[in-house]
């Protein structure tokens, strides 16, 4: 019976095998950005959700069958608290990376905890819906549009996270209620629809009811300056059928000729022409004068 043969090719094409060459997983110390060494100011890492690693993590992903972009899973095991973030740079020291501020308290870590971070592949995200934590966040004129500018520092989402971002010099914090497909996705160029819950702290207008009776304007009695008391109009008297005199029709009508008919008697048809001939006024009815005297020619 010949003696079972070993090979190292199938060991290495094991599933676990693979996943353990392709699997970044390294712990490190977190420091919040603003305890970054260095002349830059670095305030753009607190508006996204993108961290700070060291050199040699570049050296060790790029050995590995690394897909990207490159995505990775923050773990504080102290307190069984988790997050998903991006890469910024490479340039922090070894052994320390650096965390946005609203990171380090999602994962409740303090300055110089440990935090375990994983390279991780995500789906790409079609739908998240988030609650403001701040009713004064309706000020905003477009919020959606300030939100979707804001995303774009941001390389993925994870339901349960609290976000901030700033506009107009303002934080505002936002927490994801939800997340399509997954609790945790990418969203670096996907076509994402963003919802609003109602904002932590928000009560609505109350409503009248419909029993209510509107408030009638104008109300009150009117008073008069010279302090007499102002009387009342009588309501006229209906009047009777009898007393309605009914007009006189015009039998000498024509279609497009308008007769106003007055309540004085016409007068005779000679005494206006008189008066008509007397009235007349006729231009230079007067008598010319000359200059030169009249006389005869010698």
């Amino acid at each position: 019976m010949p003696p079972p043969q070993f090979s190292f090719h199938h060991v290495f094409d094991h599933p676990m095998a693979r996943g353990f060459q392709s699997r970044f997983s390294t712990q490190y110390r977190c420091y919040s950005v603003s305890m970054l060494a260095g002349p830059n100011d670095r305030s753009d890492v607190e508006k996204g959700g993108k961290i700070i690693m060291p050199p040699s993590a570049l050296d060790q992903l790029s050995r590995l069958n690394i897909t990207y972009p490159m995505l990775f899973k923050l773990t504080n095991k102290n307190s069984d608290r988790m997050t998903h973030c991006g890469v910024l740079e490479f340039v922090a020291d070894e052994g320390i990376c650096y965390l946005p501020h609203w990171m380090m308290q999602n994962l409740l870590l303090e300055e110089g905890g440990l935090v375990q971070v994983e390279s991780v592949n995500l789906m790409v995200a079609t739908y998240s819906k988030f609650q403001p934590q701040s009713p004064d966040f309706l000020d905003i004129t477009n919020p959606k549009a300030v939100l979707e500018n804001a995303l774009r520092n941001f390389a993925c989402l994870t339901t349960g996270d609290v976000i901030a971002i700033n506009y107009n010099e303002k934080i505002y914090e936002l927490r994801v209620m939800e997340t399509k497909p997954d609790k945790a996705v990418s969203i670096i160029e996907c076509d994402m629809n963003v919802d609003f819950d109602a904002p932590l702290g928000y009560k609505e207008p109350e409503r009248r009811s419909q029993n209510q009776e509107e408030p009638t304007a104008f109300t009150g009695s009117g008073n008069r300056l010279d302090g007499k008391t102002k009387g009342i109009e009588p309501s006229p008297a209906p009047l009777a059928p009898n007393d309605i005199k009914r007009g006189i029709p015009n039998y000498d009508f024509k279609v497009g000729r308008i007769t106003f008919i007055r309540n004085s008697r016409p007068q005779p048809r000679k005494i206006v022409e008189e008066d008509d001939s007397m009235n007349r006024f006729i231009a230079f009815s007067g008598q010319g004068q000359s200059l030169r005297k009249k006389g005869r020619k010698p």
